[in-house]
């Protein structure tokens, strides 16, 4: 690799929303940037490529979202999924700030679907990317392109220079590159199944990394011993019961499987551990992954009946069928005595109530070990389906702690001058466990404009 300068006002690290977004902003400051994207071009954009939508803050019904989604009820969702584990200072800002995500990103040529219906409950809270996740790259790679941006592809940073907690230089390979001002997006660590395995042991390895594989936590780990403040758990992380036929890295979000909340989910021993009907999926797709996880081999199989066919987003892999609960089982690996017990017993539970998957519809369960307590329904109607779980790894929370101007805090309590955060790198301050659909790409969009307005403002009046 060889870069057109050796010295620039702000250089990024990430090729994702997050640094791009940064890049833009600190771009359009009049800033000379260079973005480092560590994967092929063919692969740019770490997560950001698998992703659907972001969760904007809004008063009153948009092009893109209906309703209203105020502060108070983003940051009820918010504390609810993270069981108050985030810093409130850093998650209000990132929820008021959110704001202007949708605008922002639509004047750079972002295009946006019309609001979701269906059973995802999103229309009012998120707005989905015309496209999806490349779309928004690809729109926002052509905008830094007319800003004169310098970008470099298959550019992994190898090594960094910080003294007294500045940034000096960082080498990809042999090439090294100075610059006033650093921007860190370059993800967390989940495609690195050994430091996974430090944080979950041998049980990672049954894991599925649905991100990109190209987040391996290089920088990560750079900044860390070079004296970064450390934020987060290495066993917290979005974590997603996916299609158990995905592959091993880069699945994307077309291997989730969305369906939990319509039937029953049984383990490798043909039994029910937790309760599907919880909440509204958005709000709980993400704790499935590490309940799958918990569980024998790692391995669970969601089960419905005909009855909840066409009401989810199917996913990629066809469903395994069969005319009976017996033939299911025996399809699928079960034991098919435990497996039809299991749903009799549960069939036998529940309780009478008019069935709306729009609502929290209280229609439950009563007396098992463990109840459903909403969208409760027999599995009685065949044909009857299943699709096998895996946990899916999407990205880790644990990362750089950071101020409300995304400045990169130290371990020794000083800020760093010139070192500046977004993105998955940085997400564990703002979600310390749980996730909520749809903001790891708002805390992206929020700091990357952050990061590239503070590195500009630094880099240029220094």
């Amino acid at each position: 690799m060889k870069t057109l300068h050796d010295h620039y006002d702000v250089l990024v690290a990430g090729g994702g929303q997050a640094g791009l977004i940064a890049a833009i902003v600190a771009a359009e400051k009049g800033a000379k940037v260079c973005l480092l994207e560590g994967a092929p071009r063919t692969y740019r954009g770490g997560n950001t490529r698998h992703t659907r939508n972001l969760r904007p803050l809004h008063i009153g019904p948009l092009s893109v979202l209906s309703g209203t989604y105020d502060e108070a009820e983003y940051w009820e969702d918010l504390l609810r999924v993270t069981k108050g584990k985030t810093n409130e200072k850093l998650a209000r800002m990132t929820l008021r700030k959110s704001a202007e995500a949708v605008s922002w990103l639509e004047q750079r040529g972002v295009q946006f679907q019309p609001p979701l219906g269906g059973t995802l409950h999103l229309g009012r809270t998120n707005a989905f990317f015309m496209g999806g996740g490349k779309q928004l790259l690809n729109a926002l790679y052509r905008h830094a392109e007319k800003l004169g941006i310098e970008v470099h592809y298959d550019a992994m940073v190898t090594a960094i220079e910080i003294e007294n907690g500045t940034f000096k230089r960082l080498h990809v390979g042999d090439h090294v590159i100075s610059a006033n001002a650093f921007v860190a997006a370059a993800g967390g660590f989940e495609a690195n199944v050994e430091w996974l395995k430090e944080a979950w042991g041998d049980i990672a390895e049954n894991f599925l990394i649905r991100g990109t594989p190209y987040n391996r936590g290089g920088l990560l780990r750079l900044l860390l011993d070079h004296g970064a403040q450390q934020i987060g758990e290495p066993n917290q992380c979005h974590a997603v019961a996916i299609d158990g036929r995905a592959p091993k890295f880069d699945g994307g979000i077309c291997t989730r499987v969305d369906c939990v909340s319509l039937g029953v989910v049984v383990n490798e021993n043909a039994e029910r551990f937790y309760d599907e009907g919880e909440d509204f999926w958005p709000k709980r797709y993400a704790i499935w992954g590490r309940l799958v996880a918990d569980q024998p081999n790692q391995v669970a199989h969601v089960i419905i009946d005909q009855k909840s066919k066409g009401g989810f987003m199917p996913p990629v892999f066809p469903a395994t069928t069969a005319n009976s609960i017996d033939e299911l089982a025996r399809k699928i690996g079960l034991d098919a005595d435990i497996l039809q017990k299991t749903i009799a017993d549960f069939n036998a539970a529940v309780q009478p109530g008019a069935f709306d998957h729009t609502t929290l519809d209280g229609l439950c369960t009563n007396g098992l070990a463990v109840n459903k307590t909403n969208w409760a329904r027999p599995i009685d109607q065949p044909p009857y389906s299943a699709y096998s779980l895996r946990p899916g790894i999407t990205f880790t929370y644990l990362g750089v702690e950071v101020t409300e101007k995304a400045a990169m805090k130290m371990a020794d309590g000083s800020l760093s001058p010139n070192i500046f955060a977004a993105g998955e790198i940085m997400a564990g301050n703002v979600l310390g466990q749980g996730y909520l659909a749809g903001i790891g790409m708002t805390i992206g969009n929020v700091f990357g404009r952050i990061a590239g307005s503070e590195a500009a403002d630094y880099a240029l009046n220094r």
